[in-house]
């Protein structure tokens, strides 16, 4: 074996190393910015949208699912060179982190939407009870009408 050759496979053996330490890296440095459970569970506001919109605050994974794409794409070009010797743990974890973002996304999304939601059906409530208000207010008067023309 010549020497270039023994020299390219080191730095190969090398490379693959650093590849595999960049997709560990990167899968550390997104599980870092995941939301804290507590700050999902433990929300403080003053009504209920402020609720929702700290839920729906805790609930933003972009920062994860950018180091989950350095992660991917560190993965690809060593699967794609055949870099690493044994990558089942990484591709779990990628799998794994991939749900897990897609599920707090997912919640993202639904909090997002009773956001808009809820502000509207206190809008149509408060109308409902102040319609409601009227009529009884109209029947009063109504009553009040009738007994006066029947004291009449």
């Amino acid at each position: 074996m010549s020497q270039s050759t023994l020299d390219d496979d080191e730095l190969f053996g090398e490379a693959a190393s650093e590849m595999r330490e960049d997709v560990e890296a990167s899968l550390d440095e997104a599980r870092a910015v995941l939301p804290v459970a507590d700050d999902i569970w433990n929300v403080e506001a003053d009504n209920t949208l402020g609720v929702l919109n700290a839920l729906k605050g805790a609930l933003d994974v972009d920062d994860a699912e950018e180091h989950l794409r350095d992660a991917k794409k560190w993965y690809t070009m060593g699967e794609r060179a055949d870099a690493f010797e044994d990558a089942d743990d990484l591709e779990a974890d990628i799998a794994a982190l991939e749900t897990l973002l897609e599920d707090v996304e997912t919640a993202r999304e639904q909090v997002g939407e009773l956001t808009s939601t809820v502000p509207q059906l206190r809008g149509t409530l408060e109308e409902f009870a102040a319609e409601d208000a009227d009529e009884e207010t109209d029947d009063a008067e109504a009553d009040d009408d009738a007994e006066a023309e029947a004291e009449a």
